[in-house]
């Protein structure tokens, strides 16, 4: 048990906890060397004895400190004190996609598809290095209040050029979001996190998840076997582009999904654009629905393991099982059960002495700030420490130009000898100082700021008041004037989601002129059917297809009933010599 004021590796000291998991607890604690918060990851005591999940959480350090980008929590340090594996990360201030589809129900479209879009950048980086995440859900997307997305928990990735973690055909990840490979047994590849990312769409969308059953086994075979629902029947007015990109990524068969997160990323930044908003529905150039599916139905079934994970959402092992397999296994515990008596002396001999064999003394990264080039390569080397190559140039005020900025690892983490050390140069004060841009168009001060090299991030806020503001002029900003921002630093830029809605055209005060040139102006296409009632006035609106308050979209239709007052006659009109009263 970690207890509040513990110190972890003699570095981190424990506040509190802030999650606890099926595999690992985290604490919220202090680096008392960078005077700085830290999240640290503990694996849980129970499980250090267990080879699978001491793999299981050495590998998503691995993974994770691999892997650099503003949208994939960053890694600090990792280590062993004392038995207790730990992995150090950014502290977060932020809340999970879960926690707040909890609290919002769903979510905009805009906001959806910026969320996805920041996933998709994040994930590309992990796709380019051949890592699959294998386990995309909401409880692992962290979003901060300034609306920078960051992916957390890559504790069941796989580097695609590397030995599984589970058992050959064994694959892990959270059920409701389990691509029909991964439920067959097939393995994962980089489309599975598409797969994932498309039901994670559909939810933030809708609210809801498409496959949902009484246990793990039933939502996992719907997976298989079941087209997705209809998302349109739930949000009749979705842009058809943004339909198509869950259509594509949630495909079963791989063939039809995007090929990895990069591509997805690029559809997805133009998928609002107007030009795109109608275009054709996706249609799947490939089956859906094969034979291969129904055969792994049985295996499915028998097969299906479950455990929970840190916010109780069903995670599955599926392992596919032949008669073969069976043959071998029966045949390899024989070929066992009749060394194991030998091996039994020659391990306990062995397990004296082979951990102090094998054990690496630590060597703790110095502290390198300020010092030339030369002087820190020299003082890593003696230590035992490879320097590699490549040195990094990074903006920084405080450090001259051309002496060491910081060393990844970091200074004072450990490491065994032979670790690969990355230098840090500094370029001294090439920060940019921001200005105060409300009122700008922000297409202008998203240009100049890149230009610097600055990441900048727009997120839309909603606002009812179309005649206040204006489309694409920036409203707000996270970074006040004055600051300074370097190259791979962020910014995020808020800029007006105008939501206008339907008045209630029945109320005796709008005319059919009034309503066409309302749906002229939001490029709403506008049907008129008249109806004979004489309760009415004759031109007044008596229905309209859309309420009052729903939200108008641009490209959808209005339908309006107007009242007209039947003709008084004689005769019938269509008979000779038939007079209509006026």
């Amino acid at each position: 048990m970690i207890m509040k004021g513990q110190k972890i590796n003699d570095r981190y000291q424990i506040i509190k906890s802030i999650g606890e998991g099926g595999m690992a607890n985290v604490y919220l604690a202090y680096d008392t060397i960078l005077d700085r918060d830290v999240a640290v990851k503990v694996l849980r005591g129970d499980l250090a004895n267990d080879e699978k999940f001491v793999r299981r959480f050495q590998r998503e350090a691995l993974n994770s400190s691999s892997l650099s980008h503003p949208n994939i929590v960053e890694v600090y340090d990792v280590g062993d004190d004392n038995g207790q594996y730990f992995i150090v990360m950014e502290y977060i201030e932020g809340k999970n996609l879960k926690t707040l589809l909890k609290k919002r129900g769903k979510l905009t479209v805009s906001e959806v598809v910026d969320i996805m879009s920041q996933i998709a950048d994040g994930l590309s980086v992990a796709h380019d290095s051949y890592i699959i995440h294998r386990d995309i859900k909401p409880q692992n997307i962290m979003i901060l209040e300034n609306g920078l997305v960051k992916i957390t928990d890559f504790g069941i990735a796989m580097a695609m050029n590397s030995t599984q973690l589970t058992q050959t055909n064994s694959v892990m990840g959270s059920v409701h979001y389990l691509p029909p490979e991964q439920a067959s047994g097939k393995g994962s590849t980089l489309k599975s996190d598409i797969y994932s990312m498309g039901i994670l769409m559909y939810e933030l969308l809708t609210g809801v998840l498409p496959y949902r059953g009484d246990n793990a086994v039933e939502i996992a075979l719907k997976h298989l076997k079941e087209p997705l629902p209809s998302i349109r029947e739930i949000l009749p007015d979705l842009p058809q582009s943004v339909e198509n990109v869950i259509l594509k990524s949630a495909a079963k068969n791989p063939k039809n999904r995007y090929n990895d997160a990069r591509a997805m990323y690029e559809d997805l930044k133009t998928c609002l654009d107007e030009a795109r908003l109608n275009e054709p529905k996706y249609e799947y150039q490939y089956p859906e629905l094969d034979g291969d599916n129904k055969k792994f139905t049985k295996q499915v079934e028998e097969a299906i393991t479950v455990e929970e994970d840190s916010d109780k959402d069903t995670e599955v092992a599926v392992k596919q099982v032949t008669d073969d397999e069976i043959k071998k296994e029966n045949k390899l515990l024989i070929f066992l059960s009749s060394i194991f008596v030998g091996l039994v002396v020659l391990v306990a001999a062995f397990v004296l002495f082979l951990p102090s064999v094998l054990k690496q003394k630590d060597i703790i990264v110095p502290e390198v700030s300020n010092k030339s080039v030369s002087e820190v390569i020299k003082e890593l080397q003696d230590l035992g420490f490879v320097v590699a190559d490549e040195q990094i140039e990074i903006s920084d005020d405080e450090v001259a130009v051309g002496n060491v900025v910081k060393t990844n690892p970091a200074s004072g983490s450990k490491r065994t000898e032979g670790t690969v050390i990355t230098i840090y140069v500094s370029t001294g004060d090439n920060k940019h100082e921001i200005e105060d841009y409300t009122g700008r168009n922000y297409f202008e001060v998203k240009g100049e700021l890149e230009a610097y090299g600055i990441m900048v991030y727009i997120s839309k806020k909603e606002v009812k008041d179309p005649e206040k503001y204006k489309e694409n002029i920036i409203m707000d900003q996270d970074i006040k004037a004055g600051e300074k921002l370097g190259a791979k630093d962020s910014i995020t830029l808020y800029i007006p989601d105008i939501v206008t809605e339907y008045p209630d055209f029945t109320d005796g005060s709008y005319t059919v002129d009034e309503v066409q040139k309302f749906c002229d102006k939001y490029g709403v296409k506008l049907t008129i059917q008249y109806e004979y009632d004489s309760s009415y006035d004759e031109g007044s609106i008596i229905w309209q297809s859309r309420a009052e308050g729903y939200t108008v979209m641009e490209g959808t239709t209005l339908t309006i009933k107007v009242a007209a007052v039947e003709e008084e006659v004689e005769c019938n009109p269509y008979e000779e010599n038939c007079d209509i009263v006026e």
